[in-house]
């Protein structure tokens, strides 16, 4: 570099340096952004669900649909809810809670389909026609499988 005396050279080389790498973390992290979105835009967002605890399943129903309002409406997210386990037991049609079914149903008629474990659903000898209508099989019969592959695609993980 011609006139350019050596600390400056050091300087111009050290910032060229620093905005490639800053570029190089700006893409990164929207590529890492990007897989967390539907080709649409929508938020991909996973609600996994395999306590007994009533309080916390009515807990997480409200949380999807707090999840749901804030992103702006289903036009705007994805929404999975897995459910699998002892949480089972909870959505029996006979001995639902009254306010976990009325939450449960308030996120199903904004457009969730809640997923039920198949597995589980032999083990606790409860098929679809015996829980509260509206849940679906899991995509794979063992709930943990379609967890994992719904993370590998890309869908935000919370547990409540």
């Amino acid at each position: 570099m011609y006139g350019i005396n050596t600390s400056t050279r050091y300087f111009l080389s050290t910032l060229f340096l620093a905005g490639l790498l800053l570029l190089g973390f700006a893409s990164s992290a929207s590529a890492e952004m990007g897989k967390h979105r539907t080709p649409d835009g929508k938020l991909k967002v996973l609600y996994h669900i395999d306590g007994n605890d009533v309080a916390v399943a009515k807990y997480a129903m409200a949380l999807v649909k707090k999840h749901i309002e804030a992103e702006g409406g289903m036009d705007k997210i994805d929404i999975k809810v897995v459910v699998h386990g002892p949480a089972l037991m909870l959505f029996d049609r006979d001995d639902v809670d009254p306010e976990l079914k009325s939450k449960l149903k308030s996120v199903m008629d904004m457009g969730v389909e809640p997923e039920m474990c198949q597995v589980s659903m032999k083990l606790f000898g409860r098929p679809l026609d015996r829980l509260v209508a509206g849940f679906i099989p899991t995509e794979h019969p063992v709930a943990v499988k379609r967890i994992a592959d719904l993370q590998e695609q890309g869908y935000l993980y919370i547990k409540p």
